[in-house]
């Protein structure tokens, strides 16, 4: 596996009439080819900011911070992505070496165009192929995705298909141009259980057929379980805990993921009450001071440093790390 993208000191503000708002604060984090990163949390948390940032495509009043760096290494070297200013230029991110699939593939899709004539379009945007070839590398990711009949599916509208098959298809337009990074935005979470699970299965199958890495955003740690090699919570823009998905699901260490973890169903016990978060996530305008998730922390006593200072990502075990001062990490206690 080699070295897919890098994000440091990723840090993203938007200019509004009500001042600069902080969507993202020092995020950092690396995918390898081969790998699946879940990014989790509760809406507002900053996961599909961070997404939309790799592919430099956050609105026209994003503000990025002057140390906030994301390099994307493809075939011909590495690409300094926010430094991408030209259309020209951000092709190789924007569909090209990166693609993107989105939660409701209805809003992705034009309405009045068939699937098959915008996959053309797409792959005719970032390759030299004629219609003819485009077409029939349209009907064969249609194909691969498990779609029945592609050759008359290709020509059929959005809403001539099921939300499933829909998902298939959109998946099938994001993989044509073969990107080496896939963008999941909460994609199955419109889709019913059974075909939720049919649509997990096939995108881990075809990471290894087309050697790319995916960043798969969910706001349900159980799908990312399921999904993914390594996990980062975020909440308020801030990465609460990041490692190997089975040792934060297994070992959270945040009081954040332990809350998400604690308001999962137990399956094993039907009657058990669930158990949420207390409060809301604030608005970015009413940012915490400190630890940003503390006003919701419950363990934390009166006066905690938490309040005031921001904990560093400190080790908790084998390439896993919390947002917590060193001291409280033996004793697990925030």
């Amino acid at each position: 596996m080699g070295r897919l993208i890098e994000v440091e000191n990723l840090t993203l503000k938007f200019r509004t009439d009500e001042g600069l708002i902080t969507a993202v604060e020092n995020v950092s984090f690396s995918l390898d080819t081969g790998e699946v990163m879940g990014l989790v949390g509760e809406s507002g948390s900053g996961k599909s900011v961070t997404a939309k940032a790799l592919m430099h495509l956050n609105a026209g009043n994003a503000i990025y911070s002057e140390d906030s760096r994301i390099t994307l290494h493809t075939e011909t070297g590495p690409v300094d992505v926010l430094s991408l200013k030209k259309p020209a230029d951000l092709k190789v991110v924007r569909g090209g070496a990166i693609s993107m699939i989105f939660q409701e593939p209805m809003a992705s899709f034009a309405p009045s165009i068939s699937i098959g004539k915008q996959m053309v379009e797409q792959l005719q945007l970032h390759s030299s192929m004629s219609k003819a070839q485009a077409r029939e590398i349209s009907i064969e990711m249609l194909d691969r995705v498990g779609i029945t009949e592609p050759s008359t599916r290709v020509d059929q509208y959005a809403f001539e298909l099921s939300g499933g098959m829909r998902q298939r298809a959109m998946i099938a337009m994001a993989l044509s141009t073969k990107p080496r990074l896939l963008i999941a935005d909460e994609p199955t979470t419109a889709l019913d259980v059974t075909i939720q699970a049919q649509v997990l299965e096939l995108m881990k199958d075809l990471i290894d057929e087309f050697g790319m890495g995916i960043v798969f955003i969910s706001h349900d740690l159980a799908v990312i379980a399921g999904v993914a090699n390594k996990v980062a919570v975020m909440y308020l823009g801030r990465i609460m805990e990041a490692g190997p998905v089975r040792s934060v699901i297994d070992n959270p260490a945040h009081a954040y993921t332990k809350g998400l973890l604690a308001a999962l169903p137990d399956l094993d016990n039907l009657d058990a009450p669930l158990v949420g978060i207390p409060g809301d996530i604030p608005s970015p305008l009413e940012r915490p001071s400190g630890c940003v998730f503390h006003p919701r922390n419950a363990s934390l006593s009166p006066g905690s440093r938490y309040e005031s200072e921001i904990p560093p990502m400190t080790k908790v075990g084998e390439e896993h790390y919390a947002a917590l001062f060193p001291e409280d990490v033996a004793g697990q206690t925030k």
